[in-house]
């Protein structure tokens, strides 16, 4: 159990300055900062974000290894379901 709790701790780590790192960037933006600088905090944003996923997919992956032949199918599903989700993120995707 303690080792959930140190993940959900790191993640959470991560995500505030990811947070941090946003609130900065619509700083910014207000105070007219030029586009590199931009870029690159966005950059930044970016790979932090794609870290964060990948602990969670690893978390995810090793609860369900943990599982053994004893997983059930749904998990399995579960697991290829949210690699797929995952996997459709891309550099460039707009809502």
């Amino acid at each position: 159990m303690a080792e959930k709790e140190v993940s959900q701790e790191l993640l959470l780590k991560r995500l505030k300055r990811i947070e941090g790192q946003v609130r900065g960037i619509e700083k910014m933006i207000v105070d007219g900062r030029d586009c590199e600088s931009l870029i690159t905090q966005l950059a930044a944003v970016r790979s932090a974000v794609e870290g964060v996923g990948a602990l969670v997919l690893n978390n995810y992956m090793k609860l369900c290894f943990q599982k053994g032949a004893e997983a059930e199918p749904s998990s399995v599903d579960s697991l290829a379901r949210v690699v797929a989700i995952w996997g459709r993120v891309r550099v460039g995707d707009q809502e």
